[in-house]
């Protein structure tokens, strides 16, 4: 397995300048940075060779994580038009920096306002009809589109591993995969292997995170089980650990990080309990340190 971090476990902010976090990971231990696709649109080709490089000479590998907003929702149709040409932008900034996976709520829309009536069953649908769409345009890139099952209040189209399945399965395209996240995970399966075992070849992107979004190994999380379930299946791809705990900002605001997470915290502290993290989560997934 290939392992990394998205990068807003270090910001308060979306809005970051990846190139540094490239060459921190890489001396944490990682192997990944998953970056915002919310930024790519907006890159220009020479930002966007400048990430690449960054990433090839520090032998990184560049995922992408997106949960869009209600504009970019091509599960509905009111949207679909422009949320179609604004991925399209996104896709080949992807293509430029080398990312070939993104995960993320891409049939809908992140996080979802209550407030608004909801319908599943026709949101079901318009959704499969919509990463159809976004399949056929992520296709010539080669990249490889993620349904990331999220916990009910802050989606309700794909709440289980099961729910996953039968999307994608329903979608029935080759570059859509299941995306499975342990901090969803932890509130809405009865068995978290289970749940492994269900999305089995179908798995394309895992991510981890404690129940108290800390960093895998301070929380309960049950990494053990979780390595034997994904070994069980044969899962050798990314495995991407998305904490957060600093306070304020828009991404505390958006993550509902309302208390400190870890006392006196300080960015020597944040690369500490990385890269502890990443070597448990290797021991744990790999039997490897």
């Amino acid at each position: 397995m290939k392992h990394g971090i998205y990068y807003a476990y270090w910001e308060k902010e979306w809005a970051a300048d990846y190139i540094p976090y490239v060459v921190k990971v890489a001396k944490l231990g990682f192997d990944i940075l998953e970056i915002g696709g919310a930024a790519l649109p907006s890159m220009t080709d020479t930002q966007l060779k400048e990430l690449k490089n960054a990433a090839d000479a520090n032998g990184i590998e560049i995922t992408t994580g997106y949960g869009p907003a209600p504009a970019h929702d091509v599960g509905n149709p009111d949207t679909r038009g422009g949320a179609v040409e604004w991925y399209k932008k996104m896709f080949y900034g992807m293509a430029q920096i080398d990312s070939k996976k993104i995960g993320g709520a891409l049939y809908s829309h992140w996080p979802i306002d209550y407030s608004q009536p909801v319908n599943k069953a026709e949101d079901w649908k318009y959704a499969v009809e919509g990463m159809r769409i976004l399949s056929e345009l992520a296709m010539p890139y080669g990249i490889q589109l993620n349904m990331e099952s999220l916990n009910r209040f802050e989606g309700y189209l794909i709440n289980t591993a099961q729910e996953c399945v039968d999307f994608v399965k329903e979608v029935n395209c080759p570059n859509v995969w299941v995306m499975l996240d342990t901090f969803h995970m932890n509130i809405e399966e009865t068995d978290i292997s289970d749940a492994i075992r269900t999305a089995g070849n179908l798995l394309g992107h895992f991510h981890t995170g404690e129940c108290n979004r800390m960093v895998p190994g301070k929380g309960r999380i049950p990494w053990r089980e979780i390595g034997a379930a994904l070994r069980e299946i044969g899962y050798d791809k990314t495995v991407v650990m998305e904490p957060f705990v600093n306070t304020g900002g828009q991404v505390g605001s958006d993550i509902k990080i309302w208390r400190e997470l870890i006392p006196d915290i300080d960015a020597e502290t944040l690369d500490k309990d990385a890269a502890d993290a990443v070597a448990f989560q290797r021991y744990m997934f790999d039997g490897k340190m």
